[in-house]
């Protein structure tokens, strides 16, 4: 018998009868596990319909695995990952390293639901300048990826204003600003070098060797401070001779660009910056709380403290020794990281950790990226002792603020009735205007942050009779639960309506999961809820079953999850809608104008952003250059939108 009918029938049966099925179930995953070879290795937990629901590593599968299924003590997240089990397998691995590496690999690929994921939102700038291109420019990136030609300056700090510094220093050299495209395809020079801002190498009017001096000129300003110095009296140099030539007003855009300069510098070089290859270095600690345990990492470059981040999850999240858990979830922040990966790790882990970690990195990373790793020793022991002070006042300043997430997930747990807290979230909704390109959003968290590589946008059918939120949301939910993945709580933008169509569709698929409803009780008062009592700025939850709605401000940390939910769904709902209807409305006139060709319409609807009034302002050059057509037919489109207006 299949797992998932095994499954179906201790759903059907009587507690005692599903109590012997379960002990049943369980007696064969661990005779199965009782055969795993004593080797190195990660294996991968699946539940009924055989969804990956957790991925672990093990010095000794068979030790490990078998953990599981015998009668030894438990805590409470393992008892009801167990419970979910009705399958296993593994995969043989030479060390624990490269278990290490495997298995962050499978849980990015499968995102099990019971293991800890760890997503670093904050990334920090850096200046690129890309020397394989004849004539680079300087841009500024927050996810920079090294490769042969291009050279980094960074990171920098938040608030440094180094994208300001870096367009100060494009114009005060009269670097290029312009894309690729608009580089290779314009003939004459910009405005930009009208006024002097440009040398213009688009049309070839300075020579490659002398853009590329004035490119060493610019970058000299972010290597250091006598180097600084050196392009500070160029830029100085510039201005006193615009001075004597009369040039007053060059003369004082260059003046305000060296003061800016100058203040950039009294911070930079006191903080200094690296640049890619400089010694680099990470600081992390753990503090492990009642509840909660915080990870706090300090980030240093060139002797200067950058900044830092946080991670933070509950201590009943742990399924294996702490330790073990912090090292997969270092490895899954640096697989994952948006910056660059440092030269040298500091942490306050064991030496065989630290030793598994090195070998781990040099399998991921390759050769060519060596990092030293060192532990608690006298030298770093003040580093480690900030770090971990820093972990634990993080928790403490959150819990006595009542500003974490897992108190709003639980709360939602208690309010629904859920034998688990709820991970995975999803809300929905429908941006609709007068009946026309309907669309929805599906807007997904994940342990309360937001997780934007599962968000989508779902194109709906204009019914016949103009705006019907409830049937677009049946329809909305009807193609959702035909996929994969399903979350442990809907969310609908709206009232009892919205509830009920969501919860209508569910019980057409057999699904038994929670919907809930979050709406303004100003929108409510129009709604089935009558209470004259609601303040008009509250912030409601419609729960099924529950005579009167849920006040979210009783709860802040919850409200800040499902409000920032339901905000996102507006934002990326509409955002689809007004893409759509703009695209309805542009094309209509595009599609009339005659003469032009499939490529022509696509490049007028690509770059057009303007309304037919605005167009017709325009004299035909101007309609070429901004339309980025030739003159044949511009010509068609101006004699189109002409004759639009004698007619109107």
């Amino acid at each position: 018998m299949s797992d998932e009918k095994t499954s179906n029938i201790i759903a059907n049966e009587t507690p005692n009868v599903k109590a012997r099925n379960d002990n049943s179930l369980s007696q064969s995953l661990l005779k199965k596990a009782n055969t795993l070879p004593k080797t190195s290795g990660c294996y991968l937990m699946k539940n009924k319909i055989g969804a990956v629901i957790y991925v672990g590593k093990a010095k000794s599968l068979k030790s490990r695995v078998t953990s599981y299924f015998n009668n030894s003590s438990k805590s409470p997240k393992t008892q009801i990952l167990v419970s979910h089990i009705r399958k296993f397998d593994f995969i043989l691995t030479n060390s624990e390293a490269e278990s290490l590496v495997l298995e962050n690999n499978l849980i990015k690929e499968h995102k099990p639901k019971y293991n800890i994921r760890l997503r670093d939102d904050k990334s920090y700038p850096y200046i690129k300048i890309d020397q394989t291109n004849t004539y680079p420019k300087l841009e500024y990136v927050r996810r920079p990826k090294s490769k042969l030609g291009v050279t980094l300056f960074g990171p920098y700090p938040v608030g440094s204003n180094i994208l300001s510094i870096m367009k100060i220093a494009t114009k005060a050299f009269k670097l290029r600003d312009c894309s690729e495209h608009e580089f290779n395809t314009r003939k004459t020079p910009c405005m930009l070098y009208q006024i002097k801002q440009c040398s213009a190498p688009c049309v070839n009017y300075i020579a490659e060797k002398d853009y590329a001096k004035d490119v060493e000129d610019a970058l000299n300003l972010f290597k250091t401070k006598e180097k600084f110095n050196e392009s500070l009296a160029i830029i100085e140099k510039q201005m006193f001779e615009a001075a004597e030539t009369e040039a007053f007003e060059q003369a004082a855009v260059l003046r305000d660009i060296i003061e800016q300069l100058k203040e950039f510098a009294s911070k930079s070089f006191e903080q200094s910056v690296e640049m890619l290859g400089s010694t680099a270095t990470d600081v992390i600690s753990f503090y492990v709380g009642e509840q909660e345990v915080d990870i706090s990492l300090y980030l240093i470059r060139s002797g200067n403290l950058l900044g830092h981040k946080n991670f933070h999850f509950l201590k009943s999240e742990i399924t294996d020794e702490v330790e073990q858990d912090m090292a997969t979830i270092v490895m899954q922040y640096y697989q994952n990281s948006q910056d660059i990966i440092p030269n040298k790790l500091i942490t306050s882990f064991s030496k065989e950790a630290n030793q598994n970690l090195k070998e781990a990195f040099k399998l991921y990373f390759g050769e060519d990226h060596k990092i030293q790793i060192y532990g608690e020793t006298k030298k770093y022991k003040t580093l480690l002792e900030a770090t971990f002070n820093h972990a634990k006042e993080s928790q403490r300043v959150r819990i006595e603020t009542s500003d974490s997430v897992y108190i709003g997930l639980h709360k939602l747990k208690d309010l629904l009735g859920l034998k688990e807290r709820p991970k995975l979230l999803e809300c929905y909704d429908i941006a609709i205007w007068q009946g026309k390109s309907p669309t929805a959003a599906q807007i997904v968290f994940y342990e309360g942050e937001s997780d934007k590589t599962q968000y989508r946008h779902y194109h709906l059918s204009e019914r016949p009779e103009g705006n019907n939120d409830f049937a677009m949301l049946e329809e909305v939910f009807a193609r959702r639960l035909k996929k994969d993945n399903l979350p442990d709580v809907f969310i609908v933008d709206g009232g009892i309506g919205q509830v009920n169509s969501a919860k209508k569709i569910l019980e057409e698929f057999n699904i038994q999961i929670p919907v809930i409803g979050i709406a303004k009780a100003r929108d409510l008062l129009k709604g089935h809820f009558s209470s004259t009592k609601i303040s008009n700025s509250d912030e409601r939850l419609i729960i099924p079953g529950r005579k009167n709605p849920y006040i979210l401000t009783k709860c802040p940390s919850l409200m800040k999850i499902v409000v920032h939910m339901r905000d996102e769904a507006h934002r990326f709902s509409r955002r689809l809608h007004h893409k759509k209807e703009k695209s309805r409305i542009i094309t209509s006139w595009v599609e009339e104008v005659r003469g032009l060709n499939e490529s022509v319409r696509t490049e007028i609807l690509r770059v057009n952003t303007m309304s037919l009034e605005e167009l017709r302002e325009f004299n035909m050059k101007s309609l070429q250059d901004y339309l980025g057509i030739n003159s044949k037919h511009a010509r068609a489109v101006y004699e189109f939108l002409h004759a639009i207006d004698k007619k109107n």
